[in-house]
């Protein structure tokens, strides 16, 4: 056996995340405000970009498909974005990206950078969206909780008419003045409140300072604002010390809990996706072009400044910008054919909740819209993000629509987990006070309908829902 040095030759495949390729994934992630920004600074930056003042004002459509079509349609092979990068190494000769005016890397992740704007705050948008995901369930309220967010008003208040919501979204309106109550209790407090003394009203509850006085003065805020002191002295039933105490609370509350909080609120959500319906009873998609300019590339100064150009350093820089203009027009293209080829697939799905509500919304993974268009789950997972979709249901967020799946008993198609639960709740709501179901009736009743769940996990919908035992349900009938 040699114990000296020596040579192998050794063959492996891997795949390699060039600059082109890290820049590609980022848009595809990215909202097309995010985007938009991103090709203002490209303009700006690069002589070889212009926009295309001449395009035609109709956003690139697309029928929504059926899982044939979507299988079989065309796909840019020059952007590889449809790959596992989870176990991704850069390339040690090409990962140094080349620097532009002023030294600035062009893939780098600064904060003027696509990836350096978005990491560097988060918003408050983003922050209530993941308190939504660890206080709700997942399911109708959940759901409902993503459908008011998207129309939080950048100050904080949540100005929709909660009848409207409901009707749209095909629920109750109890359903959203309790979700809204929940939401009311986020971080920052008082947010989604409908009005002033109602955003008050919740920070008093949270600081345990809400009474019958302060009540009173919330119910006279117009004399407060007229500095009107007696009158709110009789109104509430106070003297004149304890008045200004409850003044003073007052002034330690925060009036709009979104105003200020960060610039991403204050800009509102728009939407990514338009859909409208087509004249055969189905569903048009077209991407919002009012937020997502398009570029081209100056071919014609680009040659010019070639053969007018003597120094060799000079030709190199129109080079790598030409090479640089090229890649963004194509990442561009391949993300916007990606984006309607993966909405029209989940509106395909989800067509009869489009049409009749929540409780028609099915069970939808990632994986099922991946294998339907032909990409990764990580490319679908992208695509997902960050955009917005408006709909005959109002605006939502692709994520919305993706709802875990229950098995249906020998054989029977499977059913959303948020079917299941609304099914549970309308089996307890149906009971008396003879005929209160234990977890184990309720299993029993739901595999006579086709679901074949589990007991723990009825047990656990039911908890999310706030019923009680049977035995405490039983007690509750019997005494009321």
């Amino acid at each position: 056996m040699s114990l000296g040095p020596r040579l192998d030759l050794r063959q492996s495949q891997s795949l390699v995340m060039t600059p082109q390729l890290r820049q590609a994934i980022k848009l595809l992630h990215a909202s097309n405000l995010e985007v938009a920004a991103f090709v203002e600074e490209e303009l700006e930056r690069n002589p070889l970009l212009e926009r295309d003042e001449g395009s035609v004002s109709v956003a690139p459509e697309a029928p929504v498909p059926d899982a044939a079509e979507a299988a079989t349609s065309d796909r840019i092979a020059e952007v590889p974005l449809d790959a596992d990068l989870s176990n991704v190494q850069e390339d040690g000769d090409s990962w140094q990206p080349a620097l532009g005016p002023g030294g600035r890397s062009d893939f780098g992740d600064g904060p003027d950078t696509l990836d350096g704007a978005a990491a560097a705050t988060v918003s408050l948008r983003e922050r209530l969206a993941e308190q939504i995901r660890l206080s709700f369930p997942e399911g109708r309220e959940r759901m409902v909780a993503a459908a008011l967010l998207a129309l939080l008003d950048p100050s904080g208040r949540f100005l929709a008419d909660p009848a409207q919501v409901a009707g749209a979204l095909g629920c109750e309106q109890a359903l959203v003045e309790a979700v809204r109550g929940r939401l009311m209790r986020f971080e920052p407090v008082g947010i989604f409140a409908r009005d002033l003394r109602e955003c008050l009203e919740v920070q008093l509850i949270e600081r345990g300072r809400f009474d019958p006085f302060m009540a009173r003065l919330l119910d006279n805020l117009p004399l407060l604002a007229q500095r009107d002191m007696r009158g709110l002295q009789a109104a509430c039933g106070v003297d004149a010390e304890d008045l200004a105490e409850m003044v003073a609370e007052l002034r330690r509350l925060d009036p709009k809990p979104g105003a200020g909080a960060d610039d991403a609120l204050a800009r509102p959500v728009q939407a990514d996706i338009l859909m409208r319906p087509d004249n055969d009873g189905g569903w048009v998609l077209e991407l919002n072009l009012e937020t997502l300019p398009r570029v081209l590339v100056n071919r014609g100064f680009a040659a010019r400044a070639t053969v007018s150009c003597k120094d060799r350093e000079g030709r190199n820089f129109l080079q790598e910008q030409l090479q640089s203009a090229n890649w963004l027009v194509k990442s561009l293209e391949q993300r916007s054919n990606t984006i309607l080829r993966v909405a029209s697939e989940i509106v395909r799905r989800q067509d009869a909740f489009l049409r009749h509500g929540i409780e028609f919304l099915r069970p939808l993974i990632l994986r099922d819209v991946a294998d339907a268009v032909e990409l990764h789950e990580s490319t679908v997972s992208r695509v997902t993000s960050n955009k917005y979709i408006q709909t005959p249901r109002g605006l939502l967020e692709l994520k919305f629509f993706f709802t875990t799946a229950l098995s249906g008993a020998s054989g029977a198609e499977a059913v959303s987990a948020e079917s299941v639960r609304h099914r549970i709740k309308s089996l307890v709501h149906e009971e008396t006070a003879e005929s209160v179901l234990s977890d184990d009736a309720i299993v029993a009743k739901l595999r006579e309908e086709g679901v074949d769940i589990a007991r723990r996990t009825v047990a656990k919908y039911r908890e999310a829902l706030r019923i009680p035992s049977s035995v405490e349900r039983r007690r509750q009938k019997a005494a009321g």
